[in-house]
């Protein structure tokens, strides 16, 4: 294999740029693998000013990247048949947030920019998953506040920015979402209306009676980017590619068609699903692909299981999943109009195999306080109170106790991600019987909501399932629920 930093540099053509139309704030790989690429798309099959420029609200090291090659970049197609890749060359510019917020501020603040878009993940917005409201003893919420010049948090950059904006007598931008949150838009708009308030009761109100906040779904594994995959590509394309992203196949994005003044790119040419109403297609994907996904990352990872495609090629494993979907997940939903969810399971499963696709179960596994409300602990709770049998999730659940106290079952060490794992992992430790460490989990209120805490039936089964996992380990607990 090549040493890729040794071939020429990736450029942009000389294609002439796109004027700005969008800013997005935290540009990760997800972002730049499935939006982008979409809103590239658009403007080649219809024109229109809607280049991006990415905001990193933390690190330098995208801008870094992308900034000596122009910010163009390679998406790689992971087919099953090979991989394709595709030049994109739709971001302009890259801005680091804590370098020069006053930047920042100034390009969301230009009259061009007409939506604002984020992936920032479910701890970027500040806010307890359980409850959606803002946490204003937050250090970044902390910061917004005493510096409006420096916000910390994306949430702080789109309330000062639209400020300048309702100042200077100017349209909002449209703020869109594109995080795994269900009914992300209603939740960003409620957590960006508490902050403004604590600044200005005037600016709340502008910002809840002209600001738009479209609900999305998003679809598109992509797995993280590996120092070996920056070589392998460097092998096809004969090019240095310093921030490659690596994608399925598959796609799919749903849209509120909800924007300020109308207008956005011409998004359904190219394949977006624009609706009225999100919530069926978010329900079905945060349910069926993510609350599967994190049951098997941590079930998975405990189970001594690299990536998603090897642990669906354990007989055992592939069996819970597709229980999990039958019995638990499926007979919950209200499926979308015209889409059957047993076929959408399949693909799922499919997806799911793909040997191309080297999606770690450690990486899946991170920020599990955050993600548990929304992937599981909600159709978990829905399907008790109906009288359904929930004890698959109910094992992931335990599985994620299991793995946030950060010992493997061989007595490794696991190095956990996840902005509460100090503290989980000292609430495991200061509990000194297994029914003690649940007990200890369960009070955390952000993570398990009071109904969940005072379940009898929920905290006895999630209770015999970590002692399972503590006693028996993984794969024989996937074992026990098969049969």
């Amino acid at each position: 294999m090549t040493d890729s930093s040794l071939l020429p540099r990736l450029s942009r053509t000389d294609a002439d740029k796109p004027g700005v139309g969008i800013i997005h704030l935290g540009l990760g790989a997800f972002y730049r693998a499935h939006a982008a690429i979409y809103i590239a798309e658009a403007m080649e099959k219809s024109g229109g000013d809607w280049g991006i420029v990415g905001v990193s609200l933390k690190s330098p090291n995208q801008r870094n990247n992308l900034a000596p090659q122009g910010c163009a970049y390679t998406a790689l197609e992971l087919a099953p048949s090979g991989p394709i890749p595709h030049h994109i060359e739709v971001v302009q510019d890259v801005l680091v947030a804590p370098e020069n917020p006053a930047a920042v501020l100034d390009a969301m603040s230009d009259e061009a920019v007409k939506i604002v878009t984020l992936t920032v993940t479910e701890k970027g917005y500040c806010h307890a998953p359980s409850t959606g409201k803002l946490l204003q003893d937050h250090p970044d919420v902390i910061q917004d506040l005493a510096d409006p010049s420096a916000p910390a948090s994306a949430l702080g950059f789109l309330v000062r920015a639209l400020d300048i904006r309702r100042q200077k007598g100017q349209r909002p931008f449209t703020v869109m979402t594109c995080d795994n949150l269900p009914e992300n838009g209603h939740v960003l708009r409620g957590v960006v209306l508490e902050l403004a308030a604590l600044i200005s009761d005037d600016l709340a109100s502008w910002i809840a009676s002209e600001v738009k906040f479209p609900c999305t779904m998003v679809d598109r594994i992509v797995p993280a980017t590996k120092a070996e995959d920056i070589d392998t590509l460097g092998d096809l394309i004969g090019k240095y590619d310093a921030s490659p992203v690596m994608m399925e196949p598959f796609r799919q994005w749903v849209i509120e068609d909800d924007f300020v003044d109308d207008l956005r790119p011409d998004l359904g040419a190219v394949g977006v699903q624009l609706v009225e109403n999100v919530t069926e297609f978010e329900d079905m994907k945060l349910r069926c692909l993510n609350g599967t996904h994190s049951s098997l990352a941590y079930l998975g990872y405990l189970a001594g299981l690299t990536t998603i495609s090897d642990t669906v090629g354990e007989p055992a494993f592939a069996r819970f999943v597709k229980s999990l979907w039958a019995n638990e997940i499926i007979p919950g939903l209200t499926p979308p109009k015209g889409v059957d969810l047993q076929a959408y399971a399949d693909a799922l499963f499919a997806r799911y195999q793909n040997p191309s696709i080297r999606h770690l179960t450690w990486q899946i596994a991170m920020d599990g306080s955050q993600k548990l409300p929304q992937r599981i602990l909600k159709q978990l709770e829905s399907g008790l109170n109906a009288g359904r049998p929930m004890s698959g999730l109910i094992l992931a659940v335990a599985g994620w106790m299991r793995y946030v106290g950060a010992v493997d079952e061989k007595g490794t060490s696991i190095d956990v991600r996840d902005p509460m794992a100090e503290r989980l992992k000292s609430l495991s430790d200061a509990a000194d019987t297994n029914v003690r460490k649940v007990q200890a989990l369960l009070s955390v209120s952000e993570v398990f909501p009071t109904s969940l805490q005072n379940n009898s039936n929920f905290v006895a089964q999630v209770t015999a399932a970590y002692e399972g996992l503590v006693t028996r380990g993984a794969y024989k607990m996937i074992e026990v629920y098969n049969d």
